[in-house]
């Protein structure tokens, strides 16, 4: 494990001198203040509204993507990242330090205008968007979640209406409601119709290869082709090809997928938690875990409407070109999982790993390098070293974990696929590079608060 410690500790020195380069930035879109959730009528800025609506909607699609069946682990990301920049833009007329994000994204069309003269409940705004958002890009779930999200915004609705006149709640609603429409249609050109295409995955030594036990068709495979939120965003990111497939004994590959079973066969109650913790599924996915996070910290910090409109729409745009930037490495190489080099050359044909392979290639990985690109976004918003608790899976019964820092956070989802025995090393750390290298992308092209 002394490759990994070195690579540790040099992964933490390198994503703190970038963050320490920009740190005086980090800070932009923090704040926090006591406010009451219906502060800020007669079109007051964001920033003095709670952010009490926009964590409930972020556990609101929680619990969707808990709890509706046929969203894959992958997919997950995408109607994530829609919902990101819906609460965004809802809200940014009511942010004048703010611009938005129109000329800045992808492609992304005009939104709706406000009327300069009329005054905006900007919460409510974000309330009709993002219930109206979530029924868009989660067409397949339950009758019972479509009740609760109607619920979830009538309540709103009616609490704001005790302090702001019918016609500011009816025009923050429409509001919010054309910027849902706007940001969904936009993500109906991403390239999503193209992920069902036919595929037929390249053969030959070291290649992937479907594995037990469903051995399913691989998944993504023109993932990679998804439009990005953000153009450049995977500049630099990709990375290198990793070692040349061999058998030999001794050889870096062969190293490197030994190393994958020794772990297995001593791995501690500590390492099987952490690989546990997280497989994501069941459970929120991966995306929903860090729109957990996010929601956790913003809690932590008592964070205003500003804050959490600002910082959900950077998570949004990170960990959704982070993915592609990942899909577009693993259709590249076709790296072979470790339960079939261990099962079929190393010899140990009935050896399992601690969570089940997902179906599709190996190398980068995934977890590391969506977890580091979140890690990276979230560092931006709350300031380095912040500690907090993740209590996101108490509902499964597993402790929760602690961390002092994002990127304390993700270094430990990337080593968990180790622990899990579905990565090799040099693909967690390669991806915590990538992760990042997407992140800092994002950061370095999109301006969210106006130059002063």
């Amino acid at each position: 494990m002394k490759n990994k410690l070195q690579f540790t500790v040099l992964f933490l020195a390198t994503v703190l001198i970038v963050q320490t380069g920009c740190k005086k930035e980090s800070n932009l879109l923090q704040g926090s203040q006591t406010m009451s959730p219906t502060a800020g009528m007669r079109g007051d800025g964001a920033k003095k509204y709670s952010s009490d609506v926009a964590q409930a909607w972020m556990k609101m699609e929680m619990k969707i993507l808990r709890t509706t069946s046929g969203i894959s682990n992958l997919a997950a990301v995408r109607p994530c990242a829609y919902s990101g920049i819906v609460m965004y833009e809802s809200v940014v007329p009511g942010m004048p330090s703010y611009q938005t994000l129109v000329g800045q994204l992808n492609g992304l069309p005009a939104m709706p205008q406000v009327t300069a003269s009329s005054p905006y409940h900007w919460a409510e705004s974000m309330n009709a968007a993002m219930s109206k958002i979530l029924k868009l890009v989660y067409p397949t779930m339950s009758t019972a979640n479509v009740a609760t999200v109607d619920s979830l915004e009538s309540a709103f609705a009616a609490q704001y209406g005790t302090a702001a006149d019918a016609a500011t709640i009816t025009r923050s609603a429409d509001f919010g409601r054309g910027v849902a429409q706007t940001v969904y249609d936009w993500s109906l050109t991403d390239g999503n119709a193209q992920l069902a295409n036919p595929y037929t995955a390249p053969t030959g030594p070291g290649l992937w290869v479907p594995t037990p036990p469903a051995f399913a068709a691989p998944l993504g495979a023109y993932w990679g082709n998804l439009r990005t939120m953000v153009a450049g965003s995977g500049n630099g990111a990709q990375p290198p090809a990793p070692p040349a497939y061999s058998e030999t004994p001794g050889s870096d590959f062969y190293n490197m997928a030994l190393q994958v079973y020794n772990v297995s066969q001593t791995l501690t109650q500590s390492q099987i938690d952490q690989g546990m913790y997280w497989r994501d599924v069941p459970g929120f996915t991966t995306a929903g875990h860090y729109v957990s996070i996010l929601q956790q910290a913003l809690q932590q910090q008592n964070s205003n409407l500003e804050v959490a409109a600002s910082a959900y729409a950077l998570v949004a745009m990170v960990v959704y070109d982070a993915s592609i930037s990942t899909w577009q490495t693993k259709y590249t190489y076709n790296q072979v999982r470790p339960i079939t080099y261990i099962r079929n050359v190393l010899g140990y044909t009935t050896w399992n790993s601690l969570l089940t392979t997902p179906n599709h290639p190996e190398y980068s990985s995934a977890h590391a390098s969506l977890s580091s690109s979140v890690a990276t976004a979230l560092t931006h918003v709350f300031g380095d070293n912040f500690s907090f608790t993740d209590h996101s899976y108490d509902y499964l019964g597993f402790p929760a974990r602690s961390f002092g820092s994002f990127n304390a956070f993700a270094l430990d989802a990337g080593s968990s696929r180790l622990f899990a025995g579905i990565h090799y090393q040099n693909s967690i750390d390669k991806a915590l590079v990538q992760g990042n290298t997407v992140a800092q992308n994002v950061i370095n092209t999109i301006v969210l608060k106006k130059p002063e």
